[in-house]
Formats: structure tokens, C-alpha cells, sequence
């Protein structure tokens, strides 16, 4: 029986990952994410939940890819704002900004903007608010 879960898991897992690896742009979080949420699926739930388990690892995997070095030099390079912005939230990544602060977009990479929050710089997914990095 186990063996059987562990086939349907494996197979589940090349199915929902081969569109993460085809694209070659650097980005490895999403296949890991489907993998090891696969693989956690498969345990707890079987066949079912390494399909559901792939899909979850694969969102978790995505959104915690650090962006570029561009972008992170690109956000280092640009001055303190006199005024910078400070809110009660909890600034790390994963957690979204408020929607009140003002996001600057990097030029050449619109999947990202960044902002000084908490005396921090923080790279952001302008669609969704979301750090994906904080920056000293």
C-alpha cells in the first residue's frame, strides 16, 4: 500500500513540476516548493494530498524567491527618503505592506517596487504588497 502512495506521489509530482522547470529564469523556489509540498502531501494525505501538497509548496515556493541581484542593488543604491515611512505592522517577508505606503517601481524589473519602511528597506510584489525582501 505504501509503495502504491509513494508511486501516485511521484508521478503527481513530474506532472505538476515539469511547467517549473521548463522555464529557465533562475527561479528553482516553486519546483522546490512542489516537490517538498508533494512529498508532505503524500504523507499525510496519499496520492490526493501530494497533488494538493505540490500546489501549495509550488504558491509557498514562489512567493519567498528572492529577487534579482539587479533589483536588490538596483533598492541598496537609491537614497534615504527624509521622511521615511513607519507603520505598527510586522515589516519580514511573506507578510504584506499596508496598502497606504507609497511603492517606488525598480525600472527595469516592474514584478518589482520597493519602499523605506521601519528605517528598512523592503523589495515588494507591487500586486500584492507582499516583502519579498528586507534589506539593512
Amino acid at each position: 500500500m505504501l509503495s502504491k502512495i509513494a508511486l501516485s506521489a511521484a508521478i503527481a509530482v513530474t506532472f505538476i513540476s515539469a511547467p517549473a522547470f521548463a522555464d529557465d529564469d533562475g527561479s528553482e523556489g516553486a519546483a522546490v516548493g512542489i516537490v517538498g509540498g508533494a512529498a508532505t502531501g503524500a504523507v499525510v494525505g496519499g496520492p490526493v494530498g501530494a497533488v494538493v501538497g505540490g500546489a501549495v509548496g509550488a504558491i509557498a515556493g514562489a512567493a519567498i524567491d528572492p529577487p534579482p541581484r539587479k533589483v536588490v542593488t538596483y533598492v541598496e543604491q537609491r537614497p534615504m527618503p527624509a521622511n521615511p515611512v513607519v507603520i505598527e505592522e510586522v515589516v519580514e517577508v511573506g507578510h504584506p505592506l499596508p496598502k497606504t505606503v507609497v511603492l517606488t517601481p525598480v525600472p527595469d524589473d516592474p514584478a518589482y517596487a520597493y519602499a523605506v519602511v521601519n528605517d528598512k528597506r523592503v523589495i515588494v510584489d507591487p500586486n500584492t504588497y507582499t516583502v519579498v525582501q528586507v534589506l539593512n
